[in-house]
């Protein structure tokens, strides 16, 4: 007989505020992180976790963190465009994705917002660049 261990997930949202600055908060689990850069909020976050984890018993810690986890991290459109505008250009993006240079840039400046579908072909196009980089070999 196999036994099939599941590991549970642990959201961590990321979103740029107003000012530049990121926040990160975990979904379901008490975890909060600011910083400058989403690498910043995102590393205060996991330390907060890792302290609460250290500072409270096992009967006051969710579920979802007893045993094993790994952690994904949710982002806005928006913020992600911020987030990696220094790596790929709005060209790339509709390259990638197939969505408008324009349309990108509104996605970008917060003027319009990408409804389910188009998040989702987004998503699914950073997916297949994601996959498609883990198997080059140089």
């Amino acid at each position: 007989m196999i036994l099939y261990m599941v590991m549970n997930t642990v959201k961590i949202i990321v979103e740029r505020a107003a000012d530049g600055t990121y926040s990160a908060y975990g979904e379901s689990v008490p975890a909060y992180g600011m910083g400058d850069t989403a690498d910043v909020a995102k590393t205060e976050a996991l330390k907060g976790l890792e302290i609460y984890l250290q500072e409270n018993k096992a009967e006051n810690i969710p579920d979802v963190l007893k045993g094993s986890y790994e952690v994904v991290y949710q982002m806005d459109v928006q913020s992600l465009l911020d987030y990696y505008k220094g790596i790929f250009t709005n060209a790339a993006f509709e390259r990638i994705t197939g969505v408008n240079q324009r349309q990108m840039q509104h996605y970008a400046s917060g003027y319009r917002n990408p409804g389910p579908v188009t998040k989702k072909k987004i998503e699914a196009a950073l997916h297949r660049l994601g996959s498609e980089l883990l198997s080059l070999e140089l």
